[in-house]
């Protein structure tokens, strides 16, 4: 059994960037399974493009609430739930590389949200359970994989892609998942025996008193507006960079991968310092709102930039000021994060990690991509459609500076 904390970190780390490649290598080659038939896509309208993030977010939040509850009434099972959600994961996105038509295709996306979903909420509890102190500093290293993972994404997406097709991407990232899912039942879970003492009310006795603890609502509805810039974001702006800019698609993906690793690794690894250094000495409740406050102030400096992005005239200062915006708003991906598994009794962060999951994708990102593509579709804007998502970076700071200062 691997009991050290810093291999189990390394091995959760590791598998939440796996996680990561996964789900975005799609955006990556995103206009090849868009194209026409005659030039081996799937002849999808913008609409149908939009909607396979749909599909997969569908998957993806529906499930979470399910899982929580699972691992958090039964703790004992938790390396078991990430064992099979990384075999579910893995396996759909090898079969996307085999979609024969839209249809096919959203299903094997939504599969793809239902592995990962058991995945996002169970393993920040096995963090947590490592201890109080250093645990912001681990929370960072854990959502590293966010930056990294969406980076390896498109950079390999864009090159698999070239080299064998992109049926041959999906093929190629989903095979490393499947064989390292064996490892989570390696993993000494530290937590287990303890948690299992608690006694757990029926599901819905779970999950209801969450949505009414107002710090906790807070933290999420911020990071739901978030969410739906960042997937928006995330899932057009290779295509965007193509289109206004004329830029190759190949060589968006690869910048556009390169900004992500290093200003998310810059954003990330400062915001989980601020964090640990803001929650010093407070208590659960007290730090998470500490770390709330440091999500409003990095989204009231990421959303100007976000703006100019999308407004830029040229693919370099679009490139310039995305960099800006993206240490900015990653800023918030450890305090985020924190703030949500503080807010809740320890005997429902599984459960509270679950339904923010859910909520933050059911009103963030479900919507995002395919509602881009239906108002470019609608007005034959690309660009005016972009300006949605930076306006959704702003009201997530409104959300937590205004909700934070009425709380006193």
């Amino acid at each position: 059994m691997i009991r050290r904390p810093g291999f189990v970190l390394a091995i959760l780390a590791g598998l939440n960037l796996l996680n990561y490649v996964d789900r975005t290598v799609l955006a990556a080659v995103l206009p090849r399974v868009s194209a026409v038939h005659d030039k081996g896509g799937l002849g999808l309208d913008k609409l149908q493009a939009g909607a396979l993030a749909t599909a997969f977010l569908i998957g993806y939040f529906a499930t979470s609430p399910i899982f929580g509850t699972l691992a958090d009434r039964a703790p004992r099972l938790r390396t078991r739930l990430m064992t099979v959600g990384v075999l579910v994961w893995s396996i759909a996105t090898f079969l996307s590389g085999r979609a024969d038509g839209f249809w096919s295709m959203v299903g094997a996306r939504a599969l793809v949200g239902v592995g990962e979903a058991s995945y996002a909420a169970v393993a920040p509890t096995l963090i947590d359970d490592m201890g109080e102190n250093g645990r912001s500093r681990r929370l960072a290293i854990f959502y590293m994989a966010i930056p990294v993972g969406s980076a390896l994404g498109f950079v390999l997406g864009g090159f698999l892609e070239t080299k064998v097709g992109w049926r041959g991407a999906f093929q190629f990232v989903g095979a490393p998942g499947a064989i390292l899912a064996l490892s989570c039942l390696l993993i000494f879970d530290r937590g287990a025996e303890e948690h299992s003492k608690h006694v757990r009310p029926a599901v819905l006795k779970m999950l209801a008193p969450l949505a009414k603890q107002k710090l906790y609502a807070r933290a999420v509805l911020g990071y739901a507006a978030q969410t739906f810039a960042l997937g928006g974001f995330q899932h057009w702006a290779p295509t965007y960079i193509e289109g206004r800019h004329h830029f190759d698609l190949d060589r968006a993906n690869y910048v556009f991968g390169a900004i992500l690793v290093v200003a998310g690794f810059v954003g990330t690894f400062a915001g989980g310092a601020w964090g640990e250094r803001a929650a010093r000495g407070l208590d659960r409740e007290g730090a998470a709102r500490a770390h709330v406050r440091i999500c409003a102030i990095s989204a009231i400096l990421g959303a100007p930039f976000a703006f100019a992005a999308v407004l830029a005239p040229s693919a370099v200062l679009f490139f310039a000021f995305i960099f800006v915006c993206i240490v900015f708003v990653f800023l918030s991906t450890s305090p985020i994060n924190g703030a949500i598994l503080g807010a809740v009794p320890i005997e429902l962060r599984a459960s509270g990690m679950a339904l923010s999951t859910f909520s933050i994708h059911m009103l963030g990102d479900l919507w995002s991509p395919p509602l881009v593509g239906r108002i470019s579709d609608a007005t034959h804007s690309m660009t005016l459609a972009m300006l949605l998502l930076p306006a959704a970076i702003a009201v997530s700071a409104v959300i937590w500076l205004r909700r934070e200062q009425t709380a006193g």
